[in-house]
């Protein structure tokens, strides 16, 4: 019991050492440590992790030092070590007695070591392998037993989460980097005014993160024929961009029958190729010109249209090779590089068009002022030009009325031909126009007038019409840009609207909720932030599916909508989080009126795709000024009071109050304490008798969780049981209820109570472990008590959670010999249907309905449901929560006799149990 207490507290300690900010060298030693300790009889014990490359090479072992060499100079050679190729390819655990008879080890290191036996185990986590763990002997064998493996295995699954969240955290930490990198890069791009210095960027970073400063790129040459040109090289290159250049020139490189580049061009995807001469597309000559081992090409798109090609080239004698995360992160410079060329380009074209319109309107101007000089009677010439053109043009008088169009404003306009002439340019301005100016000037974002009243986003130049020194009118170009200033709405609304559910988001309401508290501050006015949960969202959405939840999250935001006030904001936050905000509130009695509609509104059913659901949310609301005056403040404490609303069954609210923001503090001392408790014994468990009413006899007992803090005292399973779930320390603690309580049933049987059974309550986390099934397996073994003899209860709603991987393990559970129950039947949301698929022996009907049941008529019509539902089923049926003899009565008058309750007997200690009901004559109950 001592070993195991320490095993114990070993495995909680290195649980808690993955929590804290322990480098993962640190952690894995530990493991190291844990495990020589266990397994005294093993020489050397090593942990190998993979290289970039594929290979596994040593990372923390002991001994430190093996044939002089240090363990990360080891490498494990797949082509000889076939066991290891084995472990890696079935990550499971494989233990060789006898290495003379297996042929599967690395030869060389048996026969260097002289190896005898040898156990090699994978490091996994949710089937992702990490590395690889050997335990060997120098001569002597180690002569492991199935539990020595089962703990070495206990130990290598503590380093898979260690090196899964150090793996994590170091994804985040690059992730992190690349983005702070792509922050930098693209504000320094926003400041760049020409393509030279974007490239020159553009140059500096790429060589900064691939470590490759000859870097060049080769850019779309429109008047070659749309050809690939080099352009630009690195300052920081081997080469001079002078000569860079010649040497293209000199070797006559044509792009357009260059493999390298077809296929990146093609593909719009960048290509590494590590050697050029072991590869059919580069231009071998070319290589050899320039001097080139191997090759990185990457594209430049800029929306959906190649604008050249990054290169970047290895002169070295070794193959070129580069991380994964380096190219994407190269490619996502050389992305956001095309773009700023892209748009420098459009800027640079925009200024060509408009000095190119400058300079027709200057020449349609010289025209104008010959028609009228010659009385305005226009050539057939003019009227030919006029009607070409594909922009809307007319002309002014000096009264502001229109003297000619052409047809493409016309159109534009929705005018019939002629039909504009003579009227004021009001119609088309929408207000009197600007005085006549003798410079031309450009309007790049106006509102033109239709015919019909409707308008229109335009761009437009006015130049004066002059005959010598005098102005004779105007002429107007204007071009339609309505798709251009719907695109940059459309831009605009995904930047602050939720695309699911047309709501703001989290961005649009801070800054709305922003702008209703300086108002609120000024008119010194009340404001109120509620923050809602849809209650079992989650459910819906891994038992339905995806496409449920999202019908069900539009649906809800639009009966939010209908059921608030006008003024009120309405957000969503994220997943199934909603915000309300509510200005100009006096009292919370004005809070009280919405909360009611909002909670009618979830009242009724929804229906997804004919499935009718009822859905409840969870309210948490806060006041301002009381409760913060700032946005984060406000929302914090009103998500805050949100969860005191989880702990509450159905809809329901809470307004902030003080200690709620204590909620957090208290819960990451529970945890801290919660992971002293196995190592101090401060775990306990109670039995609760179980009894056959019609003969009056105990035939069992539920082992219930208890702990006993040193200072708090009984802290309920209610406030730790989560914790201990989402900490992973249930997995240990679950493992240690599992064990007692089959040693106590040992020592029952021992003593000659053969019949008595126990049962064991496993939590939803426990039911997804890989190895759950060998481990109660085990258990039975170690402690030789009839499988049929331990109950193993599961809540409904964990039945219906996975449900093929649960009906599997329920299988394998149940050819152990082991009982299966439903605990707190009734309370779910699962479907009878499913009673008939699950592989159980009893219903255990939940203590609520038991209450009450002499009186409470739906009660008793539920209970007997249930009952006749078991007995149908032919499934044994066990009464909870029984109190009273009334509940009794009835309870046996419906044939249900095994119960369990306060009317027999509180949990109690084993040893009160024993004194209570085995110690007497009989455990016949007096």
């Amino acid at each position: 019991m001592r070993k195991e207490q320490t095993r114990y507290s070993r495995l909680a300690q290195i649980t808690k050492l993955i929590n804290t900010k322990l480098e993962l060298r640190e952690v894995l030693e530990h493991v190291i440590t844990a495990i020589s300790e266990e397994i005294v009889q093993c020489d050397s014990v090593g942990i190998y992790l993979p290289e970039e490359n594929g290979d596994f090479r040593g990372y923390v072992g002991k001994p430190e030092i093996i044939n002089g060499m240090t363990l990360d100079m080891h490498f494990i050679d797949m082509e000889y070590d076939l066991l290891a190729k084995e472990v890696m390819e079935t990550k499971k655990t494989i233990y060789i007695p006898d290495t003379s008879n297996d042929t599967r080890p690395d030869p060389r290191a048996v026969s260097s070591f002289q190896i005898k036996s040898l156990l090699g185990l994978p490091i996994t986590y949710e089937d992702e392998l990490f590395g690889l763990v050997f335990l060997f002997d120098y001569g002597i064998p180690m002569d492991l037993k199935d539990e020595e493996i089962q703990t070495v295995e206990a130990y290598v699954n503590m380093a898979g989460v260690a090196i899964r969240n150090a793996t994590n955290l170091s994804r985040k930490e690059n992730l992190l980097a690349e983005k702070q990198v792509l922050l930098d890069f693209t504000r320094e791009l926003s400041m760049c005014s020409t393509m030279n210095e974007a490239l020159d960027k553009c140059f500096s970073y790429v060589g900064d993160v691939l470590n490759n400063y000859n870097v060049g790129v080769h850019l779309l040459d429109p008047q070659a024929e749309k050809k690939i040109q080099p352009a630009n090289l690195s300052k920081d290159s081997d080469w001079t961009e002078e000569d860079w250049l010649a040497t293209h020139s000199k070797a006559q490189f044509d792009t357009l029958n260059d493999g390298v580049f077809k296929e990146v061009i093609r593909t719009k995807k960048r290509l590494l190729i590590p050697n050029v001469f072991e590869d059919d597309r580069p231009n071998h000559e070319v290589c050899k010109t320039f001097g080139i081992k191997g090759m990185f090409m990457m594209p430049l798109i800029a929306m959906g249209e190649v604008l050249g090609a990054l290169a970047v080239p290895e002169f070295e004698e070794n193959e070129l090779s580069f991380k994964e995360a380096d190219m994407q992160l190269a490619q996502s410079l050389a992305d956001a590089t095309a773009s700023t060329l892209s748009n420098l380009l459009y800027m640079e074209k925009q200024e060509v068009i408009i000095e190119e319109r400058t300079s027709e309107i200057r020449i349609k101007n010289n025209e104008l002022e010959r028609v009228v000089a010659e009385l305005g009677n226009l050539s057939r010439e003019r009227e030919l030009i006029l009607n070409s053109a594909g922009d809307g043009l007319f002309g002014l008088d000096l009264e502001g009325k229109i003297t000619f169009c052409n047809p493409a404003s016309e159109s534009m306009l929705g005018y019939e031909a002629g039909e504009l002439i003579g009227k004021s340019s009001d119609v088309i301005f929408g207000k009197k126009k600007a005085p006549i100016s003798e410079t031309a000037y450009f309007e790049p974002n106006q509102q033109f007038f239709k015919k019909d009243h409707s308008s229109f986003s335009v761009e437009y130049v006015i130049s004066s019409i002059k005959d010598g020194n005098h102005i004779l009118g105007e002429v107007v170009s204007f071009k339609d840009i309505s798709e251009r200033k719907q695109l940059e709405e459309e831009i605009k609304y995904l930047a602050y609207y939720d695309s699911l559910t047309d709501l703001p988001n989290r961005v649009l309401l801070n800054d709305r909720l922003n702008q209703e508290l300086v108002a609120a501050k000024y008119k010194s006015k009340k404001m109120a932030i509620m923050y809602l949960d849809l209650d079992r969202f989650k459910l819906i959405n891994d038992s339905l599916g995806h496409s449920y939840g999202d019908i069900l999250l539009r649906e809800s935001a639009g009966r939010l909508r209908a059921s608030v006030p006008d003024e009120a904001i309405v957000s969503r936050q994220g997943g199934d989080e909603f915000t309300i905000v509510l200005p100009n509130v006096k009292s919370k009695k004005d809070v009280l009126t919405v909360l009611e509609d909002v909670m009618d509104a979830f009242a009724k059913p929804y229906s997804l795709k004919g499935n009718e659901v009822y859905i409840k949310t969870s309210i948490g609301i806060s006041m301002y000024p009381q409760d913060g005056d700032t946005a984060e403040t406000l929302i914090k404490n009103a998500d805050a009071a949100m969860y005191r609303s989880k702990e509450k069954s159905g809809t329901y609210y809470h307004f902030f109050e003080s200690d709620m923001s204590n909620r957090n503090l208290e819960s990451i001392k529970l945890e801290n304490a919660l992971y002293k408790a196995l190592d101090n014994d401060e775990l306990v468990i109670y039995y609760q008798p179980q009894i056959d009413s019609k003969t009056n006899q105990l035939i069992g007992a539920e082992a219930l969780l208890r702990w006993m803090h040193p200072t708090e005292g009984m802290i309920s399973p209610v406030d730790f049981i989560p914790v201990a779930e989402e900490t992973g320390l249930i997995i240990p603690i679950g493992k240690w209820v599992l064990k007692n309580a089959c040693r106590q049933l040992k020592e029952w049987h021992a003593a000659g109570h053969t019949s008595l059974s126990i049962s064991v309550n496993l939590s939803g986390r426990q039911f997804e472990e890989d190895n759950l099934v060998s481990m109660v397996r085990d258990i039975i073994k170690e402690y030789e008590i009839t499988p049929e003899n331990l109950h193993i209860e599961l809540t409904e709603n964990q039945l219906i959670r996975n449900t093929g991987v649960t009906i599997e393990k329920m299988k394998q559970l149940k050819k152990l010999g082991v009982k299966i129950a439903i605990d707190d039947f009734g309370t779910g949301y699962s479907s009878l249907g499913y009673l008939k698929n699950f592989p159980i022996d009893a219903l255990k009907i939940d203590r609520s309905f038991v209450q009450d049941i002499e009186h409470d008529s739906d009660n008793a019509a539920i209970t007997d449901t249930i009952i006749t539902l078991a007995q149908n089923l032919k499934l044994n049926v066990i009464a909870e929560g029984v109190e009273t003899q009334e509940q009794l009565d009835f309870l046996m008058s419906k044939d249900c006799y095994i119960m369990q309750g306060f009317f027999f007997s509180r949990p109690i200690e084993a040893k009160d149990l024993a004194n209570k009901y085995l110690y007497s004559n009989s455990n016949t109950l007096h």
